[in-house]
């Protein structure tokens, strides 16, 4: 939905812009487009710190500066780049094509041989196969659950289970299918907006939530962005999930310092879900920093 983004941020005529999901750099470049010519500030933020290594091989603007780390670190970026408050930021929260095509992390479910890891930062924390191995059945169940609003949770919990005490662990992609396979009816409740999708989405989807702590990322940053932003500011949000989309929609509704833009979320187009399946489930969120009532008259 970067046509959509560009038209929300470029409405402010921002001069300092924080792309916390930097990802592959395909909206920061758009972003540059927004900032007056050879001025302001890109800052953009990632937890894959292959991001960054791409990003110092490759020649790039002068007012793009990438720092690996959480977007809920933003604060901190913004002082090493020496700015007290920010105009717009994008939060574009699904994964990147680099990640999904990326063997190593487990993200793609057409690379069965790879490891169960899941994590952004591959330095960080437990791997999902880790993860699946130190907890008990009941955990897995409420997580899958939770995180990933699958109904055969619990099914999926005990064959998890099963499989370790068969001394046969969960420990790649294709264990993990298997599994969800074998528990999950292919029929029943594995629709998304008149589209089957595959019987694992859901657990992947709740396992990768549990080792990246997404949603308390999300929730920490929705609070802190009200802080970053200056008067008029905007923020834009892209989900790709109900779990993600509804942390958004209730910060913008419930906290006094967000005036929302867009009343219900913004969709993308048919041309560009025909141009890209994988945004059919992305709904765009945008809230401007209200202007604080108790402030005082400047001068």
């Amino acid at each position: 939905m970067l046509e959509e983004v560009v038209q929300w941020l470029g409405e402010i005529s921002p001069r300092t812009i924080v792309d916390g999901t930097y990802g592959g750099g395909g909206h920061a470049l758009r972003l540059l487009e927004l900032l007056p010519s050879g001025q302001g500030h890109l800052i953009g933020l990632d937890r894959d710190p292959a991001v960054s290594r791409r990003v110092e091989r490759e020649d790039h603007d002068s007012r793009l500066q990438v720092f690996v780390g959480s977007y809920e670190l933003t604060s901190k970026a913004m002082d090493v780049v020496g700015v007290e408050r920010i105009d717009a930021m994008l939060l574009d929260l699904g994964l990147s094509s680099d990640q999904l095509a990326d063997q190593d992390r487990g993200f793609s479910f057409t690379h069965p041989e790879s490891p169960l890891d899941l994590r952004f930062d591959p330095d960080a924390g437990p791997t999902a196969a880790e993860w699946l191995a130190w907890h008990r059945e009941s955990e897995i169940a409420d997580a899958i659950f939770k995180f990933g609003e699958e109904r055969f949770s619990r099914r999926i919990a005990r064959e998890v289970v099963a499989r370790r005490r068969r001394e046969q662990p969960v420990a790649t992609v294709g264990d993990l299918v298997e599994v969800c396979r074998r528990c999950v009816p292919r029929s029943r409740g594995h629709r998304s907006r008149g589209h089957d999708i595959h019987p694992a989405t859901r657990t992947f989807q709740a396992l990768r939530i549990v080792v990246n702590d997404e949603l308390g990322a999300l929730e920490r940053t929705l609070e802190k962005a009200p802080d970053w932003l200056a008067p008029g500011g905007r923020l834009a949000a892209i989900s790709f999930h109900s779990l993600e989309d509804r942390l958004v929609k209730n910060a913008f509704r419930n906290d006094p310092r967000w005036e929302v833009l867009t009343r219900k979320p913004v969709r993308p187009s048919e041309q560009e879900v025909r141009r890209n399946p994988r945004s059919r489930s992305a709904k765009l969120r945008v809230a401007q920093r209200a202007v604080d009532p108790f402030a005082g008259p400047s001068g």
